[in-house]
């Protein structure tokens, strides 16, 4: 059993940034603006803020949100919750997204003062491309985000949701003017593990690129709560109710993974999402990062408890064992 008081930061990908193995993924700070914001309820600026200064006390040292979440919504709470954090958030980094769904890449460069305005003096230290879909290629928004990079407007250019073929495309380009693709974030948990069979994650590793695992629990699906009280499932709002994975038949299917993740959780005393969190992060050596969210203090707390141990590599076998028939 391995249990560490301090956190440990890693590089992220071919960047010089060192980074906590888990960031925040700030979403939930969308106030509950746009299409995209409604997802979540709409929390206080106090809640805000004290979910970000929970999660810098735990070691947590970047936070990831995006344009779309809330039409820039995010990005300011974010930005004002780090200010109100004064020096406890002086070496804390900031990633954020263009949407690129009915643009082109020129928009890239049209929108980045927007970007900047919106996080308030916070540099933006990755700048990732959300989606692969847009009216330009790969290749065209790494050009644009290159031109970012030379002129000082970002640090970092990342994707998300690209597939390994997208992946080659875009580091490609991106040599081309002496940079790298420092990551890809995609959908990546015990209960969806795709990216391993569909070549993004070895893609990765060749590459140098990390790899930033969003949904890491499975929308609360990994904490095991809904396993315990099936009559929660009922009450799911949103997108979620819908979803076969928290019907009867799809909590049975998972819960020799979820008795897996709680007898764990005992010996570490922990929770069963920690341990899931804690595997995302170790399975995989050092290429694998996650964002859970957190619409609540101790949520943060729950997060940043993950960093906290490390589990042998007998028991990240036997979870990726239990877990291998998911994501087929």
């Amino acid at each position: 059993m391995t249990l560490t008081t301090h956190v440990q930061l890693r590089q992220l990908g071919n960047s010089d940034l060192k980074l906590s193995p888990l960031g925040l993924g700030c979403w939930q700070f969308s106030k509950g603006s746009g299409i995209v914001g409604k997802f979540w309820p709409v929390l206080g600026d106090e809640v805000i803020q004290d979910i970000v200064r929970t999660s810098l006390a735990g070691g947590i040292n970047w936070f990831d949100t995006a344009e779309v979440y809330g039409g820039g919504q995010s990005e300011q709470m974010l930005a004002d919750a780090l200010n109100a954090a004064g020096e406890a958030a002086e070496s804390a980094h900031v990633a954020t997204k263009w949407w690129p769904i009915m643009r082109s890449a020129s928009s890239i460069s049209r929108t980045i003062e927007q970007r900047l305005r919106c996080l308030k003096g916070w540099p933006i230290d990755l700048h990732q491309v959300h989606q692969p879909y847009s009216f330009s290629s790969a290749a065209s928004e790494m050009r644009e985000m290159a031109k970012l990079v030379k002129v000082g407007k970002i640090k970092h250019v990342g994707v998300s949701n690209f597939s390994a073929a997208k992946m080659r495309e875009a580091d490609r380009t991106l040599r081309e003017f002496g940079l790298r693709l420092t990551s890809n974030q995609v959908k990546y948990s015990l209960l969806d593990r795709r990216i391993e069979r569909n070549g993004i994650m070895e893609t990765a590793k060749e590459l140098g690129v990390a790899i930033i695992a969003y949904s890491p629990l499975e929308q609360g699906l990994l904490t095991g709560k809904f396993h315990v009280n099936p009559e929660l499932a009922k009450q799911i709002s949103g997108p979620r109710r819908w979803s076969s994975a928290f019907k009867p038949a799809g909590l049975k299917r998972s819960q020799p993974l979820i008795d897996l993740l709680q007898e764990l959780a005992l010996k570490y005393g922990a929770s069963p999402s920690q341990v899931a969190l804690n595997w995302l992060i170790h399975a995989h050596g050092e290429t694998v990062f996650a964002i859970p969210g957190a619409s609540k203090p101790h949520h943060a707390v729950e997060n940043v408890r993950a960093m906290r141990f490390t589990l042998e590599a007998d028991e990240i076998a036997e979870l990726a064992s239990v877990s291998s028939f998911y994501g087929r």
